[in-house]
């Protein structure tokens, strides 16, 4: 299955909610899976994004659906990228 990866930042109003129940981001990763999407590892990161997620999902479609529906809460911006393994790059060349 595609491995996706996806930085996300906070918005003012992701902070505040955060900030006041951080058993929110659980939750959000709930809804992640019950969208088709198994999330294979996540990170809190210092610098210009807030989260690193390495997601596996069937197709561009459905990490397109899960970009697009985080987004438009207002609480995070998005920025994903399709990713493969060193072996499947070469492999490509």
């Amino acid at each position: 299955m595609p491995v996706y990866v996806m930085l996300t930042t906070l918005t003012d109003e992701g902070r505040k909610t955060i900030k006041e129940n951080p058993a929110r981001i659980k939750e959000v990763n709930q809804e992640v899976r019950a969208m088709g999407v198994k999330i294979l590892a996540q990170y809190a990161v210092l610098g210009a994004y807030d989260f690193v997620n390495i997601l596996e999902a069937p197709d561009n479609q459905v990490i397109a659906k899960v970009a697009m529906e985080l987004s438009s809460r207002g609480t995070v911006h998005t920025t994903t990228m399709a990713a493969m393994t060193m072996d499947e790059f070469i492999g490509s060349l």
